[in-house]
């Protein structure tokens, strides 16, 4: 059996085990980066991402910090407006039912733009997200919902930046590494056990970083722990997030903590396979369903389509879909909205029916009551107030009335063909339950006290997400608490 030593082992190789590598680096420390998936399938979920990342700030001066080359034309032609921490803490208080730990959601939400202007520093690169954030109305952009800067390239982009900074320090992710139990002694963790290319290896270390993901790649553990029929939920990225961490974590003393039976969780293109595909990345979510109405088996809506910026439902309203029969709905646009609808609905790989009538449309939804769809639409569209003007980038009070589930924005009547519809399901992306850790990032044992050297970052921890998220956040908690683990790990490693 193989035995290496080092002041650090990451366990895990997505946005939150970068930034904790990263960190461990600038302190000093010697570090070990453990992959469990091959080269080509680096990154963890964050490779399937968009890269959105959201961050509190108080206007233009902040993004140019942030995205230096900014032109002279988007200067002028964009209203990137603010997003001050207070409205950051509001919403994350918001949409998870004020259940969220209030020291984790002030620390990351605190330093959300501070830890960003680190990566930038690092050599990500940030971008507008022109397009999904924000629409031209009168010849200017305004970026709603909390949400403007994405990294350049997508998730597979920050991969590609963050393994670059790592590459530049000396640090070599070690592939097909499956980390499978933690040693603890007197002063805490003392080794890490794991295969590594399907040999033995012990890792003796003076501290460990956890960042890698819930259990959403588990189906046992979906069942488990969120209920009957998430054993056929898609699941969005990496098949190899099956909530090992936590197993392992909890064997050495760990305690748990979050909603346990809740996730991020969204619409998700049905036919798409088991777990994420790289070559389409995040393109398999359908995520303008605000501009047109979603109907299930029955040809019923089920859900307020307009509730919110899309920011603060897509999350959830996947579980919706998969609680309706059969486990999927379509989604029904006309042409008034078909140029606002995101890029995903264009790939190749979607399942799409088109027609010039309501009627020809509903005999090609698959597994519809077709009577029931026009019936649908016929109410809905009778229940449309147009008094008020169309605006995709406010909530803008279009609603309908008297419905047995109104919408509450961006209601248009359904009249223009051709008609378009998008058959989805659900999409697991991460589960909110998870490790007890504190705002320093460190593991919490049963006994309430801090577990010597173990620190844990990203999707493996729980007590920050409740039944929803607001978008944009994830990707922002791994980074932000990332950086804290490998701080903290890097200086407990010197310490010791």
């Amino acid at each position: 059996m193989q035995v290496l030593n080092t002041d650090v082992v990451i366990v895990g190789a997505g946005n939150a085990a970068c930034c904790a590598a990263l960190a461990a680096c600038e302190q000093g420390a010697e570090v070990i980066v453990l992959e469990r998936a091959p080269p080509a399938l680096r990154g963890g979920n964050t490779a399937f991402t968009a890269g959105a990342m959201r961050f509190a700030y108080n206007g233009l001066a902040d993004i140019e910090q942030l995205v230096p080359d900014l032109t002279a034309e988007e200067r002028t032609s964009t209203d990137f407006g603010s997003y001050s921490e207070g409205q950051f803490l509001d919403d994350l208080a918001r949409v998870t039912s004020y259940q969220c730990d209030p020291d984790l959601s002030e620390t990351l939400v605190r330093q959300s733009r501070p830890t960003l202007n680190w990566m930038r520093e690092l050599g990500v690169r940030f971008v507008p997200i022109y397009g999904r954030q924000a629409f031209k109305v009168d010849g200017r952009f305004k970026f709603w919902g909390g949400l403007t800067l994405e990294v350049s390239g997508g998730g597979p982009g920050l991969v590609d930046a963050l393994y670059a900074a790592l590459a530049a320090r000396g640090v070599t992710p070690m592939y097909d590494a499956d980390a499978y139990a933690l040693e603890r002694g007197d002063a805490g963790i003392s080794a890490l056990h794991a295969r590594i290319g399907g040999r033995e290896v012990i890792i003796r270390a003076r501290a460990v970083v956890l960042a890698c993901g819930g259990f959403q790649a588990n189906p046992e553990w979906r069942t488990r722990y969120l209920g009957s029929g998430w054993e056929t939920a898609k699941v969005r990225g990496s098949a190899f997030n099956t909530g090992d961490g936590i197993r392992m974590a909890v064997a050495a003393g760990a305690a748990t903590r979050g909603n346990w039976s809740g996730c991020h969780a969204v619409g998700w293109e049905r036919n798409a396979p088991e777990f994420g595909d790289l070559a389409v990345g995040d393109g398999f979510q359908k995520h303008s369903y605000p501009f047109g109405i979603m109907v299930n088996a029955d040809g019923q809506r089920f859900v307020d389509e307009g509730a919110d910026f899309r920011n603060y439902t897509y999350a959830k309203y996947g579980a919706r879909i998969l609680a309706q029969p059969g486990q999927f709905a379509w989604q029904v646009f006309d042409q008034q909205v078909a140029h606002l609808l995101r890029d995903e609905y264009r790939i190749t790989q979607v399942t799409k029916v088109s027609a010039d009538t309501l009627e020809a449309l509903a005999q090609q939804l698959d597994d519809v009551d077709p009577q029931g769809f026009l019936e649908t639409v016929r109410s809905y569209n009778a229940a449309v107030d147009r008094s008020k003007t169309f605006n995709p980038n406010i909530k803008d009070g279009r609603s309908t009335d008297g419905l047995a589930v109104n919408k509450s924005n961006w209601a248009n009547v359904l009249d223009t063909p051709p008609f378009e519809a998008y058959a989805v399901t659900c999409g697991i992306t991460f589960t909110f339950g998870g490790l007890r850790t504190n705002p320093q990032a460190e593991v919490i044992g049963t006994n309430q006290q801090a577990i010597g050297g173990l620190y844990a970052a990203g999707e493996i921890v729980g007590g920050l997400f409740y039944f929803n998220y607001p978008g944009g956040s994830g990707l922002t908690n791994g980074a932000v608490f990332g950086r804290i683990a490998g701080t903290a790990a890097g200086r407990h490693a010197l310490a010791s």
